[in-house]
Parts: structure tokens; sequence; C-alpha cells
């Protein structure tokens, strides 16, 4: 019986495929050739987007993204409705509920950026600093740096204190140079993915209101894998992205502002210089302001479905459970690399950060050879440095549905290979 099933199937299959084939024969025929020849088109259809999309399967074990799981995945390709529907915000209202369980904040102003962790990152910035203002950057990695070029760009002047790769600053140095020169917000990243740095956050947010200034935080790369406090710890301004930890498609990215930090968007003299992330808009777009909502922009979707669904699992099993489990991975892979004979490259062991390694590039080898070894010969992501750190470190990522043994043994078993195999200089 089931044989016959199948063997019907196949010759439906086959009817239809010669039905279709004959169709399109019959249609290019039936065209005339006069018509085809009169086209007004002068570039024509890619060859290649007449090929089916072809997408390898990777192990994505390198600083973000990070693979997707089933579940979120499935969740997004819920079929679409609309961004002004009663359904989507009540998803989107599980959404500000969900960010503020992982934030650890009760603030109302919450929400999820429709953008990458940069659109948050210049929604923070763009919101709270007008032009001419003056806000302080910790530069210890690329997203200091990254924070400054957006300030400088908007008209703010944006002071640096530096510090090199794999370093934190101290209480002391920050409230130096807050004395000194009275910025209105200081930036640091908590999760520094660039140099693997978990810069401490105790005392910072108290420190700033002494000097009248907003503590802006990045934590794209920590959040759910390291304990963070919005509320307690005094944070005015945290975000984060989908693409790390939470395990959603890129392309989403959670956002929080305190009661200081609404005061100082909401008195602007001037409208920010973005539109797109206009928070008195975007306030009203997330159910912040109280009143109805009103269009500002079409929403990713599909996105929110997914990032809702992270959320969910990060609710379901619990955000402490997230920090436990990200940390024992990584004392594992770390004890695992230390076998190898690999440096780890923060020698602060209090300092590094749980959801992304960085590896020093042992002596003589050139770390794109390491790298490209391990995607050729077992599918899978680690990368090299990023902005300061090119050329130190190898950065290895164990996130959210990631972070599991099995992979951190991969990861172990594919460097030890890549080792072995990869030619070594002589100099």
């Amino acid at each position: 019986m089931q044989r016959a099933l199948i063997c019907r199937g196949a010759l439906l299959v086959q009817q239809v495929t010669l039905k279709s084939s004959l169709t399109t024969q019959i249609s290019s025929v039936l065209v005339p050739r006069s018509y085809r020849a009169m086209s007004s088109l002068t570039v024509p259809a890619p060859a290649s987007l007449l090929l089916p999309l072809k997408v390898p399967y990777r192990l994505m074990l390198g600083p973000g993204p990070s693979n997707v799981p089933p579940r979120i995945l499935s969740a997004g390709g819920r079929p679409i409705i609309g961004h002004m529907h009663k359904e989507m915000f009540e998803i989107m209202d599980d959404i500000k509920k969900g960010i503020q369980y992982a934030f650890q904040t009760k603030n109302e102003l919450t929400m999820a950026i429709s953008g990458s962790g940069h659109a948050a990152m210049e929604a923070a910035l763009y919101n709270a600093v007008e032009r001419g203002e003056t806000v302080l950057m910790g530069v210890n990695g690329i997203w200091g740096e990254r924070a400054a070029d957006i300030s400088e760009r908007m008209g703010a002047d944006a002071k640096r204190i530096v510090k090199p790769p794999g370093e934190c600053f101290t209480l002391q140095e920050i409230e130096q140079a807050l004395s000194k020169h009275k910025p209105v917000l200081f930036f640091i990243t908590h999760g520094e993915s660039s140099t693997g740095i978990a810069h401490p956050l105790d005392g910072l947010g108290a420190l700033c209101h002494k000097y009248n200034c907003l503590l802006l935080v990045d934590s794209v790369a920590s959040l759910g894998g390291a304990p963070i406090y919005m509320d307690k710890q005094e944070i005015d301004i945290l975000y984060s992205g989908s693409q790390k930890v939470l395990n959603a498609p890129p392309g989403t990215a959670p956002i929080s502002f305190s009661e200081r930090a609404k005061q100082k968007i909401f008195s602007r003299k001037t409208k920010p210089v973005s539109f797109y992330l206009d928070m008195s808009w975007l306030a009203n777009y997330w159910g912040c302001d109280g009143k109805p909502r009103v269009y500002h922009h079409t929403g990713p979707v599909s996105g929110l479905f997914s990032l809702r669904e992270s959320l969910a699992i990060l609710a379901e099993q619990g955000l402490e459970n997230y920090w436990k489990n990200h940390q024992e991975m990584a004392l594992y892979l770390h004890q695992g690399l230390e076998k190898l004979g690999l440096k780890l490259f923060v020698k602060d062991k209090n300092l590094r950060l749980p959801t992304v390694t960085t590896i020093a590039v042992p002596e003589g080898y050139d770390w794109r050879d390491i790298t490209a070894y391990i995607m050729k010969n077992y599918s899978m992501e680690i990368t090299g440095g990023l902005g300061p750190s090119v050329g130190m470190v190898l950065r290895v990522g164990l996130m959210g549905y990631n972070c599991t043994k099995a992979n951190a043994d991969l990861v172990l078993q594919a460097l030890g290979d890549a080792l072995q195999h990869c030619q070594k200089s002589k100099v």
C-alpha cells in the first residue's frame, strides 16, 4: 500500500513538472518575436537569481552571529501580519517585557530598535546628545572608538580615555576624566568582543551621576551571558543585539532608557539628527508614551517574531541559569585551551568575557591560516581580531544555543588539528 502511494505521488510530480515545462515552452512560442525584441529592458534578469538559493551549513562559533535554533527559525517563518495590527502590538508588548527581564529594569521606555546593534548605538547617542555637547568615550577596543566616531559625525565633542586592548579602566581613572571634561554622557562597553573583556560596572552609574552625566553601556556581546543589572547598577541607557546570546537573526536591537535619560531626551532644544531613530516617535510606536500608536516605520515583523521567541526561551530557562552556563562553559574552554599550550589574551581571569574568548595568536602562526583551515575542514567559524586586536587574537564565541560542552570540545579539537597542519613560520 505504502509503495503504491509513493509511486502514485511520484507520477503526480512528473505530471505537474511536465505540465509546467510545456506551459513555459508554449508561452515562449505564443509571445511574438517582435514583442520580445521590442522590450524596453536594457538590464537582463541576473542568471544567478534563476538558480536555487544555496546556503552552506556553518557552525558559528565566532563572536557572532550565532546559530539560530529551530524553534526561533520556525517563529520567524510564521505568516506575516501588519505592523500596525493589534496582534503585532501584543507581540511588541511581550518583547518589551522580555527586554525588561533580560536587562533587569522596570524602565517604561524599553523597546527593540529596527536594526543591528549599531542602530541601537546611534539611537542612544542621537537622542541623548545634542550638537556641541561633550561626551566621554571609554576606548579599550573597537566599540568605544565607533561610539566616538558616531558622536563626532553628529557634531558632539568626543573626548576619549584609552586603554590598550585587554585592559579595563579603574573608577579613579574614569572619575578623573569626568571631572576634567564634564561630559553629558559616558560610554563604556560591558562585553568588548574585539578584546574579550567584561568591564566591571559596579559603582560606575553612581559615579557618573555625581558629575551629572548619563551612563551609556553597550551589552551587545554580553547580554544573557554575563550578569548585568540595569536598575541596580544605575545604568541610564543600555542596548544589545539579537544575534549573540539571544540566538535570533541579526536585525533587532533591544534598548532601554532610565527616567534620567528620558528627561534629557525629551527636553532637547533640537530634533535628533535621525528621524528613523527619533525616540519621541519610537516611544509611541512601542506603546511607551500612553498614547494611541501611530505609524512611524514598518517594523521587521518576522524579525520581531524571532526576537519574541528568543526572549521566551530566555524566560523559560532563566536568566541566572544562562549566566551560570556561560561561565561554566567558558572556564571549561579556557582550561582546554591552556592544555593545548595556547595563551588567553586577557590575563585577569575576573575580567574575561564568558561569551567571547580571545586567544593570543600562537607564535609563528598566521591567524588567517588557522581560521581558514578550521573553516575548510570543520565548516566552523572562529575569527581573528577586530579593530585594535587584529593580528593579536583568535576569537571563539560560545553563546546561547551554541554554549555547550560538545561545541567547546569541537573547538579544541579543531584548534589542535590546525596547529598540527598549518605551516609555522621559521622566522
